[in-house]
């Protein structure tokens, strides 16, 4: 049985004409799933992360600021997006479905979330789109389970995990793992477990080897007991944002690695989709599909 996690209202947020972020991606991922044959009961809705949720890992100051729209206008600009409760309630449902995938992967092996990936956001600070962090939050609920010592985070968008990174610094029981442009946003990186640096350009075959080699190393040097998956697609050769030049063969082939890594290993993995920035919202959406082929949701053309 497949295990997805979606809620209408990822898609369900009013932004400013020409607005970077693509909101419409969410729903177009969930109808392109549902047009390959996927039922509607392999959904999963979830509910909104809870306050004391998030406050037990962030600054309640700053939690409770953006919650309530007092946040300054200087922090709000680094978010990227305008201050409007239906953000608010937006973001709440993406980190808790993004919770909800962590729960499902340990009961299953495997769940995919249809946002998530909000790796810009530290604990008293959100950027680049990102609100709250829910990798660092689904990693640390994953450890309060049974069996669950350490979290893997394989962080694949192109842009560095800068957030997830500073939280998970002084915590031995996360384990970051980033593949990201060094030119690219942010400029200023944090240092994540295993940083692997990518050059402007960067086409399939080296960036498979690095990935190959970056979990190779992974293997050697830590023991996790789960993955969480962050399947960005802005490496792709047409994303504005991006700089690499991947192909989406080549994304592709990338989740199929990671997938029978995380078999091989035997290691549930919660999956989400991260970032992805073309304009044309249908061939974003391919690429975001390539993680649900790879996956075995629907069927690879």
């Amino acid at each position: 049985m497949q295990h997805l996690v979606f809620h209408p209202i990822y898609s369900q947020l009013e932004l400013p004409v020409r607005h970077r972020f693509p909101i419409e991606k969410y729903q177009g991922i969930h109808d392109a799933l549902c047009a390959g044959g996927v039922s509607e009961s392999a959904f999963t809705t979830p509910t909104p992360v809870g306050r004391d949720t998030l406050t037990n890992w962030y600054d309640a100051s700053y939690v409770d600021a953006l919650i309530g729209g007092t946040l300054d206008t200087k922090a709000m600009r680094r978010i990227g997006f305008p201050w409007s409760e239906q953000l608010i309630k937006r973001s709440l449902t993406a980190v808790g479905g993004t919770l909800k995938t962590a729960e499902l992967a340990l009961a299953h092996g495997l769940a995919l979330n249809l946002t998530g990936g909000y790796h810009h956001a530290g604990a008293d600070w959100g950027s680049g789109f990102c609100l709250f962090n829910d990798l660092y939050l689904a990693a640390r609920q994953m450890l309060t389970n049974p069996g669950i010592d350490s979290v893997l985070i394989i962080d694949l968008d192109v842009h560095q995990g800068d957030g997830t990174a500073l939280l998970a610094q002084d915590d031995t029981a996360v384990i970051t793992l980033s593949l990201h442009g060094e030119k690219n946003f942010p400029h200023r990186k944090q240092q994540s477990d295993m940083d692997f640096p990518l050059p402007k350009g960067m086409t399939d075959e080296p960036y498979l080897a690095t990935l190959d080699e970056a979990l190779s190393v992974a293997e050697r040097l830590y023991a996790p007991d789960a993955i969480i998956y962050d399947a960005g697609v802005d490496v792709h050769e047409n994303d504005d944002l991006g700089l690499l030049n991947i192909t989406t063969a080549g994304v592709y082939q990338r989740d199929c690695m990671v997938f029978d890594w995380c078999r091989r290993h035997n290691l549930p993995v919660a999956c989400v989709i991260g970032g992805g920035y073309q304009r044309d919202i249908n061939a974003l959406v391919d690429v975001h599909l390539q993680m649900y082929r790879a996956a075995g949701v629907i069927p690879q053309r």
